[in-house]
């Protein structure tokens, strides 16, 4: 428990003026509520010497005044204390989110989007609880109770000892409960993680899910994960559902005890009526904290193995990261890329081997190859998406490892090969990472991106809204809100990877078109299976199983009569065969 709080405590430490007042108001109000059975005592005693209306209502304005006072006080407390929880969990999400875009591809084909998920809302949640009512009632449960204990010592310290007889069991019990609840709780979480990935896959893929008639079975097998969930949870509740009676029999036995030993010692004379009713009035006290505490213990259980979870994210480290003292980017910038004896390796074996080619600063480069060649790879390492597992790429002559890759990274404009668009409209979706761009530069970008023609089909024109991952706009449309994308940006060096294999031929001749002169001047990487969309590159590169086989421009490499020709016969047959 105390690792996971001094974890936490950079959090609670910014709001240690707050905590400070909080829990003054915590002691204040559990002062007051120590002093009423005293005040109780004090009347009572006096009282049975002689009746006295004036004695009686002073003691009765007391106990209204302390119960004002208390009533205040404790508001107080839980506003502060409660409205630090929110705070806390405030920071938390905030930091877990920032963390989260920090970390490299390969976290996130660790982790399920649903576990994500879950731990972002349900263990914040839980957490907060913790820090919240949680901490809040476990200090005033414990200082009621050494109060309380304090003065019935005073007054007959062998009804204390009947009275504290139940803590040692109260002790074992919580240990015992503590610990499974805890291990439940975070089974249940991972359950919950797992329901969540489930719908998040289902609602992405619906349109899979109903193609191949998958309905039912995606129904029963939710059904199967939600019994699963209801089961551990229903055990969890029967596990609560124990702890707490036991406590209040243990409760219960000991205001048995001394209700018989206190009236004996009344009858003995060994205290006064005002000091036993005090003592039973402490008891009932008592029996809150006695029964709040395993609630407590609950709330800490479960807000713990939710910290742990949310901090495993939190300490993942980045596989990609900036260095301590990031080499300034060159100024100006060429653009010039230089691959030295790079090879790329990934569980299953090698995607590149020992690469080594020169894209000259201004010049148009095509990597063409077949299918899982290593392509998209090779145009990952360039933006820092992947860093080579041996060899190097340098930037104008300068490591990439050097550079700061958010800095990097605003100097190339990407067009990744599976098109990802957010919930909003097609022109903020154009204008992702350029928040100052003019309207007019959105128009220009759609009309090289050859889109222009698709939105006058619109009504809404560039500001008609795109459904979840641009699901209302066909495959070719958003490849081409890909590219309006990138060129928006003006990068210094733009990758095209395989960004036309959505679109016709016809399409694809006038968007080439209308590129060839923004990407005058301007490093330019064009990876395709099409040998149409390439054959104006300056140099042509193509790959074949992560080696570099064949290079040069497109007449050179037809007339090697090699895999480049032989593709692009491939590709001429399939044409003729198509316009039949």
């Amino acid at each position: 428990m105390i690792p996971a709080f001094r974890k936490m405590w950079p959090y609670l430490w910014r709001y240690r003026s707050g905590l400070a007042l909080g829990f003054l108001c915590l002691i204040v109000k559990d002062l007051l509520v120590v002093a009423q059975p005293l005040l109780i005592k004090a009347g009572i005693d006096s009282l049975t010497t002689g009746f006295n209306l004036t004695t009686l209502l002073w003691f009765c304005a007391g106990l209204v005044l302390l119960s004002l006072l208390k009533g205040v006080f404790q508001f107080y407390m839980r506003i502060i204390l409660v409205g630090i929880s929110r705070d806390v969990e405030f920071d938390l999400r905030n930091d877990l989110w920032a963390h989260l875009l920090t970390l490299s591809h390969d976290f996130f084909a660790r982790y399920r989007t649903g576990d994500i998920l879950s731990r972002s809302t349900s263990d914040l949640n839980a957490v907060r609880m913790m820090l919240g009512p949680g901490v809040m009632y476990w200090f005033e449960t414990v200082l009621t109770f050494l109060l309380a204990v304090f003065v019935m010592i005073g007054v007959d310290w062998r009804l204390t000892l009947i009275a504290l007889s139940p803590a040692p069991f109260v002790s074992i019990a919580v240990i015992f409960f503590g610990r499974r609840i805890h291990d439940r709780f975070e089974k249940i979480q991972t359950q919950f993680a797992g329901i969540s990935s489930r719908v998040q896959e289902n609602l992405s893929g619906v349109r899979l899910v109903r193609a191949y008639t998958q309905e039912r079975a995606e129904v029963a097998l939710f059904d199967k994960l939600n019994r699963d969930y209801v089961t551990q949870n229903i055990k969890l509740a029967r596990l609560g559902g124990l702890f707490m009676p036991l406590l209040q029999f243990l409760v219960g036995a000991t205001f048995l005890g001394v209700l018989w030993a206190g009236g004996y010692g009344l009858i003995e004379k060994r205290i006064t009526l005002g000091s036993f009713v005090m003592f039973n009035t402490y008891m009932g006290m008592l029996v809150w904290p006695m029964i709040a505490f395993g609630w407590v213990v609950n709330l800490i259980q479960r807000g713990l193995a939710s910290f742990n979870r949310i901090d495993d994210i939190i300490h993942q480290k980045p596989a990609i990261a900036a260095p301590p003292i990031p080499s300034p980017l060159p100024s100006p910038l060429a653009g010039a890329v230089q691959f030295r004896n790079v090879t790329l390796s990934y569980p299953t074996g090698d995607a590149l081997r020992q690469i080594s080619l020169n894209i000259e600063a201004g010049h148009t480069v095509a990597i063409v190859g077949h299918t899982g060649c290593g392509k998209t790879s090779l145009a990952q390492m360039i933006p820092r998406m992947l860093d080579p597992t041996a060899g190097q790429v340098l930037l104008d002559g300068v490591p990439l490892l050097q550079l700061d890759p958010e800095q990097l990274r605003r100097q190339i404009g990407f067009v990744p090969q599976e098109t990802f668009l957010f919930s909003c409209t097609i022109a903020e979706n154009i204008a992702l990472g350029v928040p100052n761009a003019s309207r007019q530069d959105i128009e220009r970008a759609v009309e090289i991106a050859g889109l222009s023609t698709d939105l006058a089909a619109f009504s809404h024109g560039l500001d008609t809204m795109v459904g979840e991952r641009g699901i209302t706009l066909s495959g070719g449309q958003k490849q081409r809100v890909a590219i309006a994308r990138a060129i928006l940006r003006n990068p210094r060096i733009l990758i095209l990877d395989d960004a036309l294999s959505s679109v016709d031929t016809v399409t694809e001749e006038r968007i080439l078109t209308a590129l060839s002169t923004l990407l005058e001047g301007r490093t330019t990487i064009l990876i395709s299976h099409r040998v149409s969309t390439i054959r104006q590159a300056d140099i042509i590169h193509v790959l074949d199983h992560g080696a570099i086989r064949e290079s040069g421009t497109h007449d050179q490499l037809l007339a090697l009569n090699g895999a480049y020709a032989s593709l692009y016969q491939k590709q001429l047959i399939e044409e003729e065969l198509e316009a039949i």
